[in-house]
């Protein structure tokens, strides 16, 4: 069980700032822009590297709730990251969404 898991749960505490059926967004608790909030499916895919073909109408809800989120925080830009893997920096294997905004942001990330 992951982390997001137990925030899903309610079995840890989140800033939580959209939730639906079949996802969350919370503030992130090491953001990297002034506004960074993540995305997470309420089922638990590891990595974009295990999303199965029965998970296509999840993950274009996903996406269709971006927009509405970033609108409620009030982001006329921002910049969505998914991390696939350890050494593509991603700590928690459950698949989200990086929403982050708020400051002109630089490229390349990194």
């Amino acid at each position: 069980m992951t982390i997001f898991t137990k925030i899903i749960n309610k079995d840890l505490p989140a800033n939580i700032v959209y939730e639906d059926e079949l996802c969350l967004a919370f503030k992130d608790i090491n953001p990297q822009a002034p506004v960074h909030v993540l995305l997470i499916p309420k089922k638990e895919i590891p990595s974009s590297q295990q999303i199965q073909k029965e998970d296509q109408n999840l993950m274009g809800h996903l996406m269709v709730k971006v927009p509405e989120i970033a609108k409620r925080l009030k982001l006329s830009s921002y910049r969505l990251v998914v991390n696939s893997g350890e050494d593509a920096g991603q700590t928690v294997f459950h698949i989200h969404i990086h929403i982050l905004g708020g400051r002109k942001l630089a490229w390349p990330p990194g």
